[in-house]
């Protein structure tokens, strides 16, 4: 087979930010543990990679990362314990954090020298295959199948790069790389061109890339060719930009909602909103809700 025909069975992972907005959280413990109810975002998005069909998770980490494979490892000295106690259900849960025919590859990203520089890290894993990159700290609320899914199925049919898209307020534009182009079906833009973090006057639309991307291994010749963009470091919009020239790319606005939980606010919304749909903590969070809304928050 070829690269453009083989299925999406690796994903990417970039996790060796220091999570700054996070602060002191953050300080010995990677944003991406943080948890949402009683799961971190990390797993969050190990989940939404398997249920899209990948079987070769690669975390791109850095120092002070250990809780991260600490999490996917076998914690035998935690199992013993819960069946000592017989608390099958826990056992259970932590046993089935991955599915038995996942595997994981950590490699170390030595210097944080921007995403593109993370995807780079991850090559020699990759190869000559297409696969998926995803930001953890970009969680994606899509039933049944997540986000991925829905980008693997256009792949699928197109066989080239899928941006993940979102139509984001105007003023928040210069936060993001956002895209130039046309939108030519319901949720797929033909990708013309991208800018990363323009000023609100300059952006060529309203819809940006958010933590999502299916890429071709020709990726990695652009980002080997791109300097160091904005904030100084190796932006992978750069990159795409440049494997625009090359190849076809299209955009593809999520069905679903995303919480920017590299964001305090956006995190404390993700929160909130899975607990409403915990299936233990659901009546008893939204009853206390519904007494704090009726107190004087002031």
């Amino acid at each position: 087979m070829t690269d453009q025909t083989r299925p999406i069975r690796k994903a990417v992972f970039p996790v060796a930010g220091l999570g700054t907005r996070f602060l002191p959280a953050t300080k010995a413990n990677p944003k991406e543990m943080l948890p949402i109810v009683d799961k971190p975002l990390v797993q969050y998005a190990a989940e939404e990679a398997v249920k899209a069909g990948v079987e070769v998770l690669v975390f791109v980490t850095g120092r002070n990362k250990r809780a991260i494979p600490d999490h996917f490892d076998k914690a035998y000295e935690l199992e013993t314990e819960l069946e000592a106690r017989g608390k099958t259900e826990l056992l259970k849960t932590v046993r089935g954090i991955l599915p038995s025919h996942v595997s994981v590859v950590y490699i170390r990203q030595a210097e944080t020298l921007g995403l593109g520089h993370a995807v780079a890290c991850a090559q020699p894993v990759i190869g000559d295959e297409p696969f998926a990159v995803i930001l953890a700290d970009d969680l994606i609320d899509a039933d049944p199948d997540g986000g991925l899914k829905q980008m693997v199925d256009l792949h699928k049919r197109e066989r080239c790069s899928v941006l993940g898209l979102e139509r984001v307020p105007v003023d928040e534009i210069h936060r993001y790389g956002v895209v130039a182009g046309k939108q030519i079906a319901d949720a797929t833009w033909e990708v013309a061109g991208l800018v990363e973090k323009p000023p609100r006057d300059e952006a060529p639309s309203d819809v940006a890339v958010v933590g999502r991307y299916i890429l071709t291994p020709a990726i990695f010749d652009m980002i080997e060719k791109t300097g160091r963009g904005a904030g100084g470091e190796i932006q992978l919009t750069d990159a795409i930009a440049a494997l625009l020239e090359r190849e076809r790319v299209l955009g593809w606005e999520l069905q679903g909602k995303r919480y920017d939980c590299g964001d305090k606010l956006g995190y404390l919304q993700a929160t909130v909103e899975y607990a409403l749909k915990h299936a233990e903590l659901s009546e008893p969070f939204r009853e206390y809700l519904r007494d704090l809304s009726g107190r004087d928050m002031d």
